[in-house]
């Protein structure tokens, strides 16, 4: 993941911003905490975790938007600067956000870093929103991070908590349960890795070559004998399923796409980031999982 001039060169310039020899002003304690999400997956979680008592603002909104080789601007900059809490996915997901917030710290801020919450090294799958696991515990964390920086409104975040998990968060539970419940060990294939949490969630045989799936993530060429295999896979129906992110299409993606719908597969359909962007994140993901079990109702016949 290549990291751009103008980075380093908002870096330097983003503390005078902040305001020069003092603290941003927002790490002042009162008013609605102020939180920055790096994107907006995780902002629209914290979003509905801190109701009235939180003001959540998102750097990365747009679904045209690569995270990876995302360009801060210096609005950006101040956006973080000025956080009193700020959510980055981390595992060199989003580095420009970890540089910034590095270059302008500030007392009592907190910095989530979900990468690091979850235990995943560099060079691991940075995808961890696709992850009902890390989900949850992003949920917990988030949470009691409100409680540190508003103790006295500690209730109030609870309660906030529980709705979010036994309301906001239902549907997209009910479809995992039966998805796993339903589909359990049949064999799909995907278009790059973002997929690979979510199906090892659901129970689902993912046969595409994990150095496939990296390398389309990673934007980098996939090898001759990972195609090959791929290719097989779809000519002789081993995979049910061909789950492709329509973010990513590359040429290879997108011969891949069509040559499973032509040899009758289904192919169903994934974002990286949130589609559109004004959605609720339990929203977009139980869309999307609604897809993939009536992707998998049409190949099983059950």
């Amino acid at each position: 993941m290549r990291v751009l001039a103008p980075l380093l060169l908002l870096v330097a310039l983003v503390p005078l911003a902040a305001g020069c020899g003092g603290s941003p002003k927002t790490a002042a304690s009162h008013g609605p905490i102020q939180v920055a999400a790096a994107e907006n997956f995780w902002g629209s979680i914290a979003t509905q975790l801190g109701g009235a008592k939180v003001q959540v603002m998102s750097v990365i909104t747009s679904p045209a938007t690569d995270p990876h080789d995302y360009e801060p601007t210096a609005a950006d900059g101040r956006l973080l600067a000025g956080a009193r809490m700020a959510i980055v996915n981390g595992v060199g997901y989003d580095p420009w956000a970890s540089k910034l917030l590095s270059s302008n710290p500030a007392k009592g801020r907190i910095v989530l870093t979900v990468g690091d919450l979850v235990g995943i090294p560099a060079g691991g799958n940075p995808h961890r929103w696709y992850s009902p696991t890390t989900v949850q515990q992003v949920v917990d964390a988030i949470a009691a991070d409100y409680s540190k920086l508003d103790p006295k409104h500690a209730a109030y975040f609870r309660a906030q908590k529980a709705k979010f998990e036994t309301r906001g968060l239902a549907q997209y539970k009910r479809l995992i349960a039966t998805v796993k419940r339903r589909y359990h060990g049949v064999s799909v294939g995907a278009s790059e890795s973002i997929f690979a949490p979510l199906a090892q969630a659901l129970g689902l045989n993912l046969l595409t070559p994990g150095s496939f799936l990296k390398a389309i993530s990673e934007g980098t060429e996939p090898t001759a004998s990972d195609i090959t295999t791929i290719d097989r896979q779809i000519a002789k129906h081993q995979i049910k399923v061909w789950v492709f992110n329509s973010q990513n299409s590359t040429p290879d993606v997108q011969r891949i796409t069509d040559a499973a719908r032509k040899q009758g597969i289904p192919v169903t359909t994934i974002t990286e980031t949130m589609t559109p962007a004004s959605a609720r994140f339990q929203d977009w993901q139980s869309a999307q999982l609604e897809a993939l079990r009536r992707a998998l109702a049409e190949a099983t016949g059950r």
